[in-house]
């Protein structure tokens, strides 16, 4: 007995195989990603030469290391974890790299065909009273089952798909980097906040030894006066000096309550206290600073910059969307299943059916409607290479702020020790020359309020090397090696793909 032809479907896996072959294969519309070429100084401008010198060759980072470390504060090594674990503008944007993830699959995705399993049952009664009589044998009630498998997608020939998973790509990586940012952003801003409680905590300090300077100056100026040694003035002017130190610490002691209130703010931790450290110097340790001649390549690593690029590459992905759909499309569809009156027969070979097909949809007369789309997508891309053009122009200029001012900062520290040395031997010399009758007590109040400003200032001097430093680390994208500054970027597709020193 001879067998007909079989029928087998034609969405078998060869032919699947076949039509993404085909997909994949087709020309890819769109100009492809290269970096805009940016020129900039080849040195960080500060001082009269064009440069800024200020010491070492690198940081001392090993890998994985965070910047923080170097100040060797265990205390605040807690403050940034807590942080990076409770603050809520980083929850956000840890929540946005999923979503970016997510919508990446889903582009993905559409380059393959998606696969639907469908199941129906139904029954149904025909009337015995209409016009046509109802022939002997043919059922009133009658029982319907189908179960289908189906198929229908776009053949990527214009290249439409595969450049919305190179902007969703793109925008994925921009989602991490736009983390770090707010990462080291947090880091920076936990840390300059912390050292602005130790410069608190250390004014507070010179400010208490110099009230019980005062008290004991005050005593003895009102027994001087009582044994009519001294006048009544000198009293005055005793009494005005203490109560104006008195002043300042509780001026001190509020601005050291607004710092915990940040620090608690920025950590998440709204019961946060920080107790006093009870000393007149900070006493912390500068982390080695880079050496001049950082090259411009170490803003790539900057994560705010890496995520305006990845916005560029975004953008000039989406051109070839645009330019796609002025293209015509092909779209297959196809069917395999079963139909029977019973559900015992609805996998037997009778049963079987099938089908095929395929669309093209081409645009014929749209009034430039597409032509506007490509334009306007390249007019984004356009402003994201300015954007990504201002970002790494910002940066560099960052750098070139922090390090003048660092430089400058450290610099003085010599001038403000000295200050502050001098001011204490004319307190010395002006008391012993009071007390031997010499000289009046105003000079001795002199004295001591320069000795109280330039004490202060040396604290906050230093304060301010200690912001600046962090300001650098910031402006570097979170410290640097020299290896970093001979690396050259990654892939051109997607050059930024260094492991974030904030990955959590």
């Amino acid at each position: 007995m001879m067998r007909g032809p079989s029928l087998t479907c034609p969405w078998s896996p060869c032919v699947v195989a076949l039509a993404v072959a085909i997909s994949i294969s087709a020309c890819t519309l769109g100009p492809d990603y290269q970096r805009p070429v940016i020129s900039l100084p080849g040195g960080y401008g500060g001082d009269a030469a064009g440069t800024v010198t200020i010491g070492a060759a690198a940081l001392p980072l090993q890998p994985g290391q965070p910047w923080w470390s170097l100040y060797q504060e265990p205390r605040l090594d807690v403050l940034i974890a807590a942080a990076f674990r409770n603050n809520a503008d980083l929850k956000v944007a840890s929540a946005r790299i999923l979503e970016s993830e997510a919508l990446l699959r889903e582009a993905d995705a559409s380059l393959l065909p998606p696969v639907n399993a469908g199941a129906t049952g139904s029954q149904s009664r025909v009337t015995t009273s209409g016009a046509v009589a109802i022939p002997p044998g043919v059922p009133i009630l009658r029982r319907d089952y189908q179960l289908t498998t189906s198929t229908a997608f776009e053949l990527d020939f214009w290249g439409r798909l595969r450049r919305t998973s190179e902007a969703a790509q793109a925008q994925a990586l921009g989602s991490r980097y736009a983390r770090d940012t707010v990462s080291l952003t947090l880091a920076a801003s936990v840390a300059q906040t912390w050292f602005a409680v130790r410069s608190a905590d250390a004014q507070t300090s010179l400010l208490r030894q110099t009230i019980a300077t005062r008290e004991e100056t005050f005593g003895l100026i009102r027994r001087r006066a009582q044994a009519g040694v001294a006048a009544d003035i000198d009293v005055n002017q005793a009494a005005e000096s203490l109560a104006d130190a008195r002043t300042q610490l509780r001026e001190i002691e509020r601005v050291r309550s607004v710092a915990v209130g940040q620090l608690s703010l920025l950590t998440g931790e709204l019961a946060l206290a920080v107790e006093p450290v009870a000393s007149i110097r900070l006493g912390l340790p500068l982390p080695p600073l880079p050496a001049v001649g950082l090259p411009s390549t170490l803003l790539e690593r900057r994560p705010d910059v890496a995520s305006s690029e990845a916005s560029l590459m975004a953008a000039n992905a989406l051109i070839g969307v645009a330019e796609a759909s002025r293209f015509p499309t092909f779209s297959l569809t196809g069917l395999v299943g079963g139909d029977s009156l019973s559900m015992s027969n609805l996998l037997s070979a009778p049963a079987r059916i099938w089908s095929m097909g395929g669309t093209v949809t081409l645009p014929v007369v749209d009034w430039g409607r597409y032509q506007a789309r490509t334009e306007q997508a390249t007019a984004r891309q356009q402003q994201a290479a300015a954007t990504y053009e201002k970002a790494v122009q910002g940066a560099f200029r960052d750098v070139a702020d922090a390090l003048s001012n660092l430089q400058q900062a450290r610099a003085s520290e010599a001038d403000y020790a000295e200050r502050a040395t001098r001011a204490r031997e004319r307190l010395r010399l002006a008391r012993l020359r009071y007390q031997s009758g010499y000289s009046g007590f105003l000079e001795v109040l002199d004295g001591e309020r320069s000795t109280n400003d330039a004490e202060l200032a040396e604290v906050r001097n230093r304060q301010a090397v200690l912001v600046y430093s962090v300001d650098l680390m910031r402006a570097l994208g979170g410290g640097w090696s020299r290896e970093e500054s001979g690396a050259a970027s990654g892939s051109q597709r997607f050059p930024l793909t260094a492991v974030s020193p904030f990955a959590q």
